[in-house]
């Protein structure tokens, strides 16, 4: 006993000293991911491999040799045993590095850039733990799995690597067959982010669009003579009284939205929203879902 105890104590700096030297953002991520992953499956599935997955009852026209003669012997019953997917998926990451993506109007709630960054990584997280791989899109990384590369990811993200320079991404010859998740306040024209995802598509990648904005500016709460100044060089703009103007912005950025929405349908990805008032776990089940549904 004495002696465990020892080791005890000589273990714990050690281990203070490894959490101390994790990333801040990966310990969120990895809080956020295991608050999901208790109301998830996982991604496993039927198909060509060696692993045993379940036992299941025998359907009418299979053919005879997939029966498991040893466990239907146990019942008056035929059973197939039926094995797991094996081949990981290639899942790719990007979230908009542009300046627009540091707003946030109010000290409250995060920025854009901060939760789109920690739903990245939670979602990696996920992805791992599921026996995927996966990597940041930009960040000449290759896709990998495990502890090594979550932190690879964090610290990527923590020193804003993977930029693209733009508000899309940069277009990379990906395997077919791959997936990717796209994160950003999707704000600019529909046409060049069509173009963008049809290009992915048409090179055989299946995706998801998560389009993360901020509470203001959804709603335009704002009242009186408001200057607005853009984060990316935009002429400043002053609206002598905001409130008039409200109506019309809402009904603008709902048709933006629709038109996002058409586009990925039309691509055959799927379409998300998020806003950074909300908890961040519900929009990490909805990718997670997603992808699972793929």
């Amino acid at each position: 006993m004495a002696a465990r105890l020892k080791h005890g104590a000589a273990l714990r700096p050690r281990a203070e000293a490894e959490a101390a030297a994790l990333p801040p953002l990966l310990i969120e991520a990895s809080r956020v991911a295991a608050a999901v992953a208790q109301g998830t499956h996982g991604r496993r599935r039927t198909g060509q491999g060696e692993t045993f997955w379940q036992f299941r009852p025998y359907e009418p026209g299979e053919p005879a040799n997939r029966v498991d003669w040893r466990e239907s012997a146990k019942s008056d019953r035929l059973y197939v045993r039926e094995t797991e997917w094996e081949a990981a998926q290639s899942v790719f990451l990007w979230r908009d590095s542009s300046a627009s993506m540091d707003y946030a109007s109010t000290p409250d709630w995060p920025t854009k850039r901060a939760r789109a960054d920690l739903l990245i990584l939670a979602l990696a997280a996920l992805l791992v733990r599921g026996g995927e791989r996966v990597t940041l899109l930009g960040s000449g990384l290759a896709p990998g799995h495990g502890r090594t590369m979550l932190d690879r990811l964090a610290l990527l993200l923590e020193r804003g690597g993977g930029k693209t320079g733009g508000d899309l991404p940069g277009f990379e010859n990906l395997p077919r067959h791959g997936h990717m998740v796209l994160m950003g306040d999707f704000l600019g024209p529909l046409e060049a982010i069509h173009e963008r995802v049809l290009r992915f598509a048409d090179a055989g990648l299946k995706g998801h669009v998560l389009q993360i904005l901020d509470p203001a500016e959804e709603s335009l709460p704002f009242a009186g003579r408001v200057r607005f100044e853009g984060l990316e060089r935009e002429s400043p703009l002053l609206i002598g009284r905001v409130e008039t103007i409200r109506a019309a912005y809402i009904e603008k950025l709902a048709r933006h939205r629709a038109g996002l929405a058409a586009l990925t349908r039309l691509a055959g990805w799927s379409f998300g929203v998020h806003r950074t008032d909300q908890s961040p776990q519900y929009a990490l089940l909805g990718l997670y879902r997603a992808l699972a549904g793929d």
